[in-house]
């Protein structure tokens, strides 16, 4: 049975597209890969500026920072702006940035009237892109309908790495509700935490938010947030610092001689070089060593410093060893003070005399820790002297002494009475 001829065709040029189709993919995917859009060497973070809402006559300034990705350095020439509404900052033209350099550029929006507002920035240099267009848009208002507090966040110096976070406060100033349906920030250094999105205000009703900075890179770094429906934009700046490094002096730390159960205290100070360092706390290897006046956490601005005591209690004669180790968000942490000191003995001795006998060849010396103890004879041999000296007493103690007289015939006579007390100290 054949198909009806109307069928026969359809089918026909069904065939021929998807082959066509084929063909198609099959050219493209021998596009060699030289063949892709260059990266450009001039670029501009963030690729566009929103403002947002701002009342007719006032002033909204966000952050535009080019930069030199390529080789080779670029020198930029012009700089222009379409619509007078926009505004930038002046720069002395023409201006050469090195491989790797950026340049900051202040845009400022003032609408004149009420609306929509848009604009290009253009960028004239000898880049392997020598015009950049960046896109500028804002709305002009007679009056906000939400209020930020603070209307600008500034975080002023933070290191790189570590992290500031600011409050911000958005509050329903119209006298009807408002959706806030989205909170995108520009700025991958910036961030924001609060409540979840989309939520509705009330007439005077407050929200709060958290925005953080976290740089990545040492220098002035802007971004801004943007509160979906009420259209506000809040202009956000930082300057990433790079960490400070933590000073420790003297190094090493040496107590010298300091007799074992007493404490010899040292200063020592620690200095914040380069940037401010925050210290989060400190730990001795060594119970001897102890730091004192020191409360953690505590930031040394840049350039200033800090002093606190050390303190060395020799627990046994000898020369001791130890450290401290500091912990901060310097570059150099931990940072590790080494501490040395000797523990030293002092020697006491007990000194005894008598008035002689007679008829004796010598005399013998007894000793003990009780007036009415058991007393032990501590000299080794026959003492041919009215005097003896005992230099095996021990700090703290208590010692009763007393002496005997021995005649040529080996005879000792009884031990003299009352014994001599010595305390030592």
């Amino acid at each position: 049975m054949r198909l009806p001829q109307s069928l026969i065709q359809s089918l026909f040029v069904r065939t021929v597209h998807f082959l066509a189709m084929g063909i198609a993919i099959a050219l493209l995917g021998m596009v060699p890969v030289n063949a892709a859009a260059a990266t450009p060497q001039l670029v501009c973070t963030p690729a566009a500026l929103r403002f947002g809402a701002t009342v007719v006559g006032q002033t909204e300034t966000l952050l535009l920072t080019a930069t030199n990705n390529g080789q080779t350095s670029v020198t930029v020439s012009a700089i222009t702006v379409s619509n007078s509404d926009f505004t930038a900052s002046s720069l002395s033209l023409p201006v050469v940035l090195l491989a790797g350099q950026s340049v900051d550029l202040s845009v400022s929006f003032t609408p004149t009237a009420t609306g929509h507002r848009e604009g290009t920035i253009k960028f004239s240099s000898n880049a392997s892109n020598p015009t950049l267009a960046i896109e500028v848009a804002g709305g002009g208002v007679s009056a906000e309908s939400v209020i930020a507090s603070p209307a600008t966040v500034s975080f002023g110096q933070v290191a790189i790495g570590a992290r500031s976070t600011v409050p911000v406060v958005i509050t329903n100033d119209r006298p009807w509700k408002v959706l806030i349906s989205a909170l995108p920030v520009s700025g991958s250094e910036f961030s924001v935490s609060g409540p979840a999105i989309p939520l509705t205000l009330a007439v005077g009703q407050s929200v709060a938010l958290n925005v953080t900075f976290t740089p990545q890179f040492a220098g002035l770094i802007g971004g801004s947030l943007f509160v979906g429906g009420p259209a506000l934009t809040i202009p956000l700046t930082g300057t990433g610092t790079a960490p400070g490094q933590l000073g420790v002096a003297p190094a090493p730390l040496n107590f010298g001689n300091v007799p074992e159960g007493t404490t010899a205290t040292l200063p020592i100070t620690v200095s914040a070089i380069g940037a401010s360092v925050t210290v989060s706390s400190s730990a001795s290897s060594s119970s001897q060593f102890v730091l004192d006046g020191a409360s953690f956490p505590f930031t040394i601005p840049a350039g200033q410093s800090r002093s606190f005591n050390v303190a060395f209690t020799p627990q046994s004669g000898g020369t001791s060893s130890g450290s401290l180790t500091f912990a901060s968000n310097a570059s150099n942490s931990p940072s590790v003070e080494s501490l040395t000191g000797a523990g030293t003995v002092t020697q006491y001795s007990v000194s005894l005399s008598w008035s002689a006998s007679s008829d004796v060849v010598g005399y013998n010396v007894y000793r003990s820790a009780a007036a009415n103890g058991t007393y032990s004879k501590i000299n080794s041999s026959l003492n041919s002297s009215t005097a003896y000296s005992d230099t095996t007493v021990l700090s703290g103690q208590t010692y009763y002494y007393a002496a005997t007289s021995v005649n040529s015939s080996g005879q000792e006579s009884a031990r003299s009475t009352p014994p001599v007390q010595a305390l030592i100290p």
